[in-house]
């Protein structure tokens, strides 16, 4: 397979990406999968799409996570309810994503991504202990079947990541990075983000975006990939140079108009493909 793979976020039965014959029309050798609904996550269902996958000539390279009272409406109800951050919820979702790392398993795939919420800054507080703790838990989950758990960049800055990956101290917890995410959040340049977290950077999207008038208080806004603020040849140039050599992944998050974001992945795909060839030539 060549160079940087390009690749579409996929769902099945829950998420935001496009479904799979979408990703076969779209020609991506490549996808990312949101995980399926709870019920749907049998041997039955991962055979078959198992077998879809190989009709389509597509690999599964990570399947991310997801939960039930999510929102990502503005960045205080994210604050509230993404991930495994919020106490109330933290169990049931780390038993749920064990169980989708088990998924994962039975997809042959050895990465499993998802957003952790909003860690605290002060490294001193309880709440950033707990969080610590539920990281270890399932990066061990992660491990026993011989999978790294990726982190979704957009809610820390970079420094935060990082200090948050070393406290940790599980040697399969990894980065996908998401450039736009940390100009939607107004958590950072995304160039230099990724410069300073790029041996941690295993998996990536591509996605553009531009600064809200109030970045970190109000929500930036994700644009077609090519029309943001990201610079999408800066980036794959800085790709290079931390030496990136996994799928360049697209998200689009408009599934309410799938035409539209079908049209808009395939420009992606071919302003990625332009990029590709002049940027590893």
């Amino acid at each position: 397979m060549d160079q940087w793979p390009i690749g579409v976020f996929a769902s099945v039965d829950a998420g935001l990406g496009v479904k799979l014959e979408v990703a076969h029309e779209l020609g991506v050798p490549t996808i990312q999968l949101h995980a399926p609904h709870q019920a749907t996550r049998t041997q039955a269902n991962a055979d078959a799409f198992l077998k879809r996958l190989s009709g389509y000539g597509i690999r599964l390279t990570c399947v991310f996570g997801g939960f039930e009272g999510e929102s990502y409406a503005d960045i205080p109800t994210v604050a509230r309810t993404v991930g495994l951050v919020p106490p109330a919820t933290r169990a049931a979702r780390t038993k749920e994503l064990k169980e989708i790392s088990d998924f994962a398993k039975l997809l042959g795939c050895k990465a499993v991504g998802l957003h952790i919420g909003f860690v605290p800054h002060d490294r001193s507080l309880p709440l950033y202990k707990e969080v610590i703790n539920v990281a270890r838990d399932v990066c061990d989950h992660c491990a026993n079947h011989g999978q790294a758990l990726h982190l979704e960049t957009g809610q820390e800055t970079a420094d935060d990541l990082l200090a948050f990956i070393q406290d940790v101290e599980r040697n399969n917890l990894f980065i996908n990075f998401d450039p736009a995410n940390m100009i939607l959040y107004g958590t950072g340049e995304p160039i230099a983000a990724l410069k300073k977290v790029g041996r941690y950077v295993k998996s990536i999207h591509c996605k553009d975006g531009k600064w809200a008038k109030n970045p970190g208080k109000e929500w930036g806004q994700e644009v077609p990939l090519g029309e943001g603020d990201v610079g999408m040849e800066n980036y794959l140039r800085t790709l290079k140079e931390i030496s990136y050599d996994g799928p360049l992944t697209i998200e689009r998050e408009i599934p309410q108009e799938p035409e539209r974001q079908k049209a808009e992945i395939g420009g992606a795909i071919k302003l990625l493909s332009e990029l590709r060839k002049k940027v590893l030539a």
